[in-house]
């Protein structure tokens, strides 16, 4: 029985149909290596997931049916796959049939979907459009420059090629100006970095290097002749005994060799004319060498990835550029003198809205007295760090001239007004179209704070025995609008009392309400015995994610 059950396994395993396995639940519990020469989908993105996001194409029909045969038992052949607009995707018609999957007793364990079709192999010449739609969809999905480089290894293994890497100049990592040629690095060798790679085999043992390991480029080589020419190398056979070039990189030979490839396509990662990097991809397993139209197909696919790739990399690079430019007008470190210990973190997003354009500043007015400010300018990126700061010059100009909170606002709203209509004349930046703020001037003479907001939530107020609350004071417009003065309320803080201030990225969630964000930051405040240190640790680890969407800033302070 054991060897009927290997050998069975082994039918299964290296069958070229494809074959996959689902509970009763829907979800996908086993798979072979064959369903992704069908759609290109890796085995780890279909393992636990429903039909609609382990099939490629339109599969709502079929996981209508796959729930009809769980149900009644009855077997059904001949269906078009993918079902529905998508039944072409790929390549050709294909066939599917679904069979249930039965214990001992003749209860349902699950449903096995058989997938046949006429082209097994990777796709051809005729192929190419629908192969670059369905690459459309799956490569760029992010901006993030390794995880597109991940995404296009992982399309064309094993649909294109067994074994493929992406090596990226160690600039474009960086989000900074690649290379144009490398004809232009005055004769060296450009440092690349491993940025993706796939293989049919577990684990790309035939790679040499990790993803963000420095890739060593030998000369000469093909790979040198891509750099200096901005053109495709094609191999189609591949000899580590006749290749001069292997003479001087014997370890990348004796992969060669260990691994039986056998024929070679490399293609320059090319965008807005510019050399990113290179794409290698190799068969082993695939007996077919590759030819002119797998050229082709290789360098649409690749140019395609290469304008994500390059997006990625402006990305990176403006919010690196915004990042820096934010925390040179940051304040370095906050301070309270004698009237409050102070505390203040701020998390910068990392979505694709980018950086934005929260600040926080404590500034210490005569008589003892402490400013407390947190705001916010709408947008994201430089234009928005830019304006963060000179808002930030602007209030503390305004402090110097004592002002009652709601005053220095209603000054601050139009000088923001006059700052935006300069832009506007002198054709500079696309203007922020507006700005939060909250203003608060503590007195530690007569433990009062009196607190202005334009726009902002409100402060959180925590008494000494831990209990908090969200004060209700006069809202006020956003700045930038010039609709009304801004009024002033007063707070009395008792002796230890805690006030809070916050950027809204704190409280609010695309997917929950306010009033949830509230709670949930309500709750970290609530612990009277901490360190100030250790309550915003408490807060800021309230966040539903280890990465926030978007400006997290908060400004705790507490009366001495």
């Amino acid at each position: 029985m054991e060897g009927t059950a290997e050998a069975l396994r082994s039918l299964l395993e290296n069958s070229a149909a494809a074959i996959a396995v689902w509970d009763t639940d829907l979800r996908c519990t086993w798979v072979n290596d064959a369903f992704a020469r069908y759609d290109g989908i890796p085995r780890r993105h279909r393992l636990g997931r429903p039909p609609q996001e382990a099939l490629a194409g339109d599969t709502a029909g079929l996981a209508t049916i796959m729930r009809r045969v769980l149900a009644t038992g009855d077997c059904v052949t001949g269906l078009n796959y993918p079902s529905g607009a998508g039944a072409e995707q790929l390549a050709g018609r294909r066939s599917a049939s679904l069979v249930r999957l039965n214990d001992g007793d003749g209860r349902p364990l699950g449903v096995c979907l058989v997938v046949l079709g006429s082209a097994d192999g990777p796709p051809r010449a005729g192929d190419r459009l629908a192969v670059v739609s369905a690459a459309a969809s799956r490569i760029g999905t992010t901006l993030d420059v390794m995880r597109t480089a991940q995404e296009l290894a992982d399309f064309t293994v094993p649909m294109f090629a067994d074994y493929v890497t992406i090596d990226l100049t160690e600039a474009v990592r960086l989000g900074e100006e690649p290379l144009e040629r490398y004809g232009l690095s005055q004769g060296r060798v450009p440092t690349f970095r491993r940025a993706g790679q796939a293989s049919v085999r577990t684990g790309a043992p035939e790679s040499l290097w990790v993803p963000g390991e420095v890739v060593y480029v030998p000369r000469p080589s093909p790979f040198l002749r891509v750099l200096s020419s901005g053109r495709s190398v094609l191999e189609p056979v591949l000899d580590p005994s006749h290749d001069v070039w292997l003479e001087n990189d014997p370890a990348r030979a004796e992969k060669i060799r260990e691994f039986g490839m056998h024929s070679l396509l490399i293609v320059p990662v090319l965008a807005r004319g510019v050399l990113l990097g290179v794409a290698v991809f190799v068969r082993t397993e695939n007996p077919a060498p590759f030819d002119e139209s797998d050229r082709m197909l290789a360098e649409e696919l690749v140019a395609r990835a290469a304008l994500s790739l390059d997006n990625a990399r402006r990305y990176t690079r403006e919010r690196r550029t915004a990042l820096a430019l934010q925390n040179s007008l940051l304040p370095r470190r906050v301070c309270g003198g004698t009237a409050m210990d102070v505390v203040a973190r701020y998390l910068p997003a990392d979505g694709p809205d980018s950086v934005g354009g929260d600040w926080f500043d404590v500034i210490h007015l005569p008589r003892g007295r402490l400013a407390l400010v947190v705001g916010d300018v709408v947008g994201h990126g430089i234009n928005a760090a830019a304006t963060m700061g000179r808002l930030r010059t602007a209030v503390r100009t305004l402090a110097d001239f004592d002002l009652a909170p709601g005053e220095l606002l209603t000054r601050l709203d139009r000088t923001f007004i006059r700052l935006m209509e300069d832009d506007e004349e002198s054709g500079g930046p696309v203007p922020s179209m507006g700005a939060t703020c909250v203003y608060a001037v503590y007195d530690p003479a007569t433990r009062s704070c009196s607190v202005a907001l334009a726009g902002h939530p409100p402060p959180a107020v925590v008494d000494p025995e831990g209990t908090v609350t969200f004060p209700e004071l006069p809202h006020g417009t956003p700045l930038g609008l010039g609709i009304s003065p801004y009024e002033t309320a007063e707070l009395e803080l008792p002796a230890g009392s805690t006030v809070a201030l916050y950027s809204d990225g704190l409280v609010e969630e695309r997917h929950e309400d306010i009033d949830v964000g509230m709670r949930r930051v309500s709750a970290a405040l609530g612990r009277p015995g901490d360190s100030l240190e250790d309550v915003a640790r408490a807060v800021i680890g309230t966040l539903p994610g280890k990465v926030p969407g978007d400006d997290v800033t908060l400004l705790l302070a507490r009366g001495l």
